[in-house]
């Protein structure tokens, strides 16, 4: 589940890391009554106004700027709240952004120059533990740094039986060139950060920039959070901080339902019942000339009624010029399955417009097979993985 920034800071203040303070508004009148009681509070005089989408790259896309004063914090925020934000990270269309988070200044000047980190916790897959990326580099898009100056980047792995030890946070602070009160600010940083990230059961921490302001505090000037959706009954409040506004809104629907639904920009629909089968049928596809429109686990209980669930979900995308169903029958019978997909066709009548290839594998897959056969429908039959490629191929030619 991704947080919007200001939920991220505010889960990372929970575990004592310094954050650069601010104040959500949804229109501009409350982003000037927030920029008032953040100068009241912090002695600010220039607030940066955010918007507040699951996106990156919001400045590039005009969804950052500066308020030199509380007449722009009032244009600004009036011109930011309501648009649609295009970043590198969103579609065309862009994001329509309900709220701007307004934020306190913490580029003053002092005796020091501030600078920029970048820093991320993360899984490391290749080796089953966690770790901490980070760089010098901080403000820029980290894809462009590993690609050009792949030296820059850093990352310290961690030992799961011990956690993250001191002299390994010392070692961040070291890498990224710290000396003084400022080595000793990230120390503590890190090793907060890292305990945030482990208690609250996230999947991903990226902090872009990490700030060393000009008198050698460290904070975090932005936080993109994604939680473990596994791991939300431990977390209630963080179920309030979703955001369906930011989800896909047939990935939401999926999911009220109990579907596992991830939307895709192919042609043809899958329909699959296990997330390793899934897996193998889109590369299926792929091989066939296609391009999978959506991944889509119906689970176990693939009757007639999470059949035709299944369909309309795929149906709502205009894109999707055939469908593959590929079931294999373990503790799920292969007939129910082909009886449930023949009843939500009946069901659906003239809503299904496009081909269908079936294949069932497993328990009772030749009862299966004659009754797709003998349906009467537009459906078509398959009983190796390859035929149902090659039905796929000839209905996309």
């Amino acid at each position: 589940m991704n947080l919007h920034e200001y939920q991220g800071k505010e889960i990372l203040n929970s575990f004592g890391v310094r954050i650069q303070r601010g104040i959500v508004a949804h229109n501009a009148k409350e982003a000037v009554a927030a920029a008032k009681q953040l100068t009241a509070e912090t002695g600010t005089g220039w607030h940066v106004i955010k918007a507040q989408v699951h996106a990156g790259g919001r400045g590039k896309g005009g969804g950052v700027k500066l308020a030199k004063n509380l007449q722009e914090v009032e244009e600004i925020a009036g011109q930011i709240i309501g648009m649609n934000l295009i970043t590198p990270q969103t579609s065309a269309e862009g994001k329509k952004v309900h709220q701007v988070l307004v934020a306190e200044d913490v580029y003053y000047p002092g005796e020091n120059e501030p600078d920029e980190y970048y820093m991320s916790v993360l899984l490391n897959r290749a080796t089953g533990r966690n770790m901490i990326m980070y760089s010098t580099e901080g403000g820029m898009d980290i894809e462009a740094v590993a690609e050009e100056t792949p030296h820059l980047i850093f990352t310290e792995e961690i030992d799961p039986t011990v956690g993250l030890l001191p002299f390994q946070a010392r070692r961040v602070a070291f890498n990224l060139g710290l000396s003084g009160t400022a080595f000793k600010e990230m120390s503590k940083f890190v090793m907060a950060v890292y305990t945030a990230y482990v208690q609250s059961d996230s999947s991903l921490f990226e902090i872009n920039p990490v700030l060393k302001t000009s008198d050698d505090k460290i904070l975090a000037v932005d936080a993109k959070v994604t939680l473990d959706e596994n791991a939300l009954y431990r977390h209630k409040d963080y179920v309030e901080m979703r955001d369906i506004r930011e989800e896909n809104p047939v990935e939401v629907e999926a999911k009220e339902v109990g579907l596992n639904y991830v939307d895709l920009e192919g042609n043809v629909g899958c329909m699959v019942n296990g997330a390793g089968l899934a897996m193998a049928t889109m590369d299926l596809i792929k091989q066939a000339g296609g391009e999978p429109a959506n991944f889509l686990d119906v689970g176990g209980t693939a009757d007639a009624k999470r059949v035709e669930e299944a369909f309309r979900l795929i149906l709502k995308d205009d894109g999707v010029k055939a469908i593959l169903i590929n079931i294999f029958g373990g503790i799920v019978r292969c007939d129910r399955v082909a009886q449930g997909v023949v009843d939500a066709y009946k069901n659906m009548g003239d809503a299904i417009k496009v081909p269908i290839i079936v294949r069932l594998q497993g328990t009772n897959a030749d009862v299966a097979k004659e009754l797709i056969d003998n349906s009467g429908l537009d459906v078509q039959s398959a009983v190796q993985f390859q035929e149902a490629a090659d039905k796929v191929q000839a209905v996309l030619a």
